[in-house]
């Protein structure tokens, strides 16, 4: 406990009064801290920094569980046998749901972005789920109709305020501290019921009144009311000689719940429950299978070295001034100028008149009306401060980055064109992704662990153990979303119905649609995208029936080349036997017009004969060459 009050010390003076400005800021709570100035008298806090929060915190929401399921599933060890991880995909869906951990989650995104640090204690419950449902009765005539009763374990999630979490100045994430604390006030029937139930020791506790320390800013009143009990829940490092001091050795109980049998070193880490700051209710080694601590934490912008991370508030908190102070001042200005007010001879006035100025009232001086009473006025309201205030929340939405539909065309480099909104939306989406990761990281996948491992170990019936990747399966938000949708439709208009990305983008448009009946139109689309077997027969036959008239016709050019070749071979050989003839004519002209004796003239027609045979011969190796030389081209 000593260590706890260190710890809320440097909360309290580094800390507080920062969270609790944030914390007013965002509920729109006045308070005379706030004031930037003796005379102000107007309470306004303009609604800028609640937008930007809430505007942030939906879309992460929106990021996360648009889609319905938010998580996924993958087997390591890479089993062939994938029943198990759906199942208990399925089941751990369904006990996230019974136990509310969509609205919890939400909770501490609220706080992160107000804060700067969103937290969360993981609480192990068992609870009695009832249901409806009918029985027949003995005589089998009648059926009783009422509820069923079965012990479920779950595991909640609850979301932990900035002043009722405690941790180590120098660590800068929860694993890494020596320890943590969650403080807090809570009904002492709460104590008692976890006494009753054995989870508690068995011991008096006190009532004790509530503390201004742990409050929030809201500055909430709860009377005289002192049924409350201090409840401080240690989760960290324990010296070990401090477990093995002379009080706990004489508790059997307190022996009972730590057990120190086993070997320990110089530190132990420890689950402890105290009451009141003095009452131990429960002390115990860290009962969980990976020795984890059920707390979970993460930072909306995370600072380095630092456990506190910087938030929505924080990023808008100079400009949400400077808008408060611009909106007051001009207020207190409207009161001067809009209300009338009357300039008075008090010397000329009856004594115990009243002064004040209402419509039919009747005023009685002493002298003239005119010369004792006189309209007095300030003057107008300067139409520039106006102007002053839409530049000071466009500011706002700068330093947050968060834009709604009203900021569109303000916010992003006051054009209004479609180039620039889309330059100024692809800013915005950036940091959202950035917070995205960051929550996705440090908060999402690890709250999703510990509950799927503490399942594991307290409810191994439903839970198979083996070594499963959780994975989160978040999407775009609402700006994002609208944005890539616009992208995704000048793309389309780009291209021809006929393309065979045509339809890719038109199931990417729909599935960015927030439509109740999404999926089925998905389905449809990717069965309208599917040939039809007999549709694909059809192509089939059309196709071999095209090719085979295709080798048809390939067949008939070749026959058609192979003739016009033979033709040319022909054309070729007669054109080589012309002058063969033309000798012989000659010769035969020759011996007719100079007439020799019969054995020379024998031996010439002899000798033109063999060179007929010889050219003949040679024309045949031609067109046996010419044949061979064709076959090889076509082979």
């Amino acid at each position: 406990m000593s260590k706890c009050d260190q710890w809320r010390d440097h909360y309290n003076t580094n800390y507080q009064e920062r969270f609790d400005e944030y914390y007013r800021t965002w509920r729109g709570i006045w308070d005379k801290n706030d004031s930037m100035r003796e005379s102000e008298r107007s309470r306004l806090i303009a609604p800028a920094t609640q937008q930007a929060v809430e505007s942030s915190v939906a879309e992460i929401e929106e990021a996360t569980f648009g889609r319905g399921a938010f998580f996924d599933i993958k087997d390591d060890l890479q089993d062939p046998n994938q029943g198990d991880v759906e199942l208990l995909k399925v089941q751990l869906t369904e006990d996230m749901h019974f136990s509310k951990a969509r609205s919890s989650i939400g909770e501490c995104l609220i706080n992160a972005a107000v804060f700067g640090t969103g937290i969360g204690e993981l609480v192990l419950d068992e609870v009695q789920e009832l249901t409806a449902a009918t029985q027949p009765t003995l005589e089998g005539q009648m059926t009783a109709v009422g509820v069923n009763r079965r012990e479920r374990m779950i595991v909640r999630l609850d979301p932990i305020m900035p002043q009722n979490f405690l941790i180590d100045p120098l660590a800068t994430n929860v694993e890494d501290a020596v320890g943590v604390a969650v403080d807090k006030m809570v009904p002492h029937h709460q104590v008692q019921q976890g006494i009753d139930s054995g989870i508690y020791r068995d011991v008096e506790i006190g009532r004790v009144q509530s503390e201004s320390e742990i409050e929030d800013a809201s500055k909430i009143v709860y009377g005289h009311n002192d049924d409350m009990v201090r409840l401080t829940k240690y989760y960290g490092l324990v010296p070990t000689d401090l477990l093995k001091n002379q009080e706990l050795d004489e508790n059997e109980e307190l022996q009972d719940m730590v057990d120190l049998s086993e070997e320990e070193g110089s530190y132990t880490e420890v689950i402890m429950v105290i009451a009141n700051e003095s009452e131990i209710l429960k002390i115990e080694k860290n009962p969980y299978m990976k020795k984890d601590r059920p707390v979970i934490a993460f930072s909306w912008d995370k600072v380095p070295f630092k456990f506190w991370g910087r938030g929505i508030c924080e990023k808008g908190y100079n400009s949400q001034k400077a808008l408060d102070a611009e909106l007051r001042a001009r207020i207190d200005a409207l009161a001067l100028t809009v209300h009338p007010m009357m300039a008075v001879d008090a010397s000329r006035m009856p004594r115990g008149a009243k002064l004040d100025i209402r419509a039919g009232k009747t005023i009685l001086t002493n002298g003239n009306p005119s010369e004792v009473l006189q309209p007095f006025k300030f003057g107008s309201l300067d139409q520039v401060s106006f102007a002053q205030a839409a530049q000071l929340q466009q500011m706002v939405q700068q330093s947050t980055g968060a834009i709604d539909s009203s900021g569109v065309p303000a916010g992003l480099n006051g054009e209004g064109t479609a180039a620039g909104i889309s330059m100024g939306l692809g800013a915005v989406i950036k940091r959202h992704k950035r917070t995205l990761v960051n929550f996705q990281e440090n908060f999402l996948i690890p709250f999703i662990e510990k509950a799927a491992c503490r399942y594991m170990q307290f409810t191994p019936e439903l839970y198979p153990v083996k070594d499963y990747k959780f994975v989160a399966t978040s999407s775009l938000g609402v700006v994002a979303r609208e944005y890539e949708v616009t992208q995704l439709v000048q793309l389309l208009q780009t291209m021809s119905p006929e393309s065979p990305a045509y339809p890719l983008l038109i199931e990417s448009i729909v599935s960015n649609m927030s439509l109740t009946n999404r999926e089925q139109i998905i389905q449809v689309l990717r069965q309208a995208n599917q040939p039809n077997q007999e549709q694909q027969q059809e192509a089939q036959v059309r196709q071999q029936m095209e090719l085979e008239v295709a080798m048809s016709s390939l067949e008939k050019l070749k026959a058609e080349t192979a003739e016009i070749a033979s033709r040319i071979q022909q054309n070729n050989v007669e054109t080589q036997l012309l002058p063969i003839e033309e000798e012989t004519r000659r010769i035969s002209a020759l011996a007719s017009a100079q007439p020799k004796d019969k054995t020379e003239f024998d031996k010439l027609v002899e000798y033109a004969k063999l060179e007929l045979k010889e050219a003949e011969l040679d024309t045949k190796e031609n067109i046996v060459r010419l044949q061979m030389q064709e076959n090889k081209n076509n082979a």
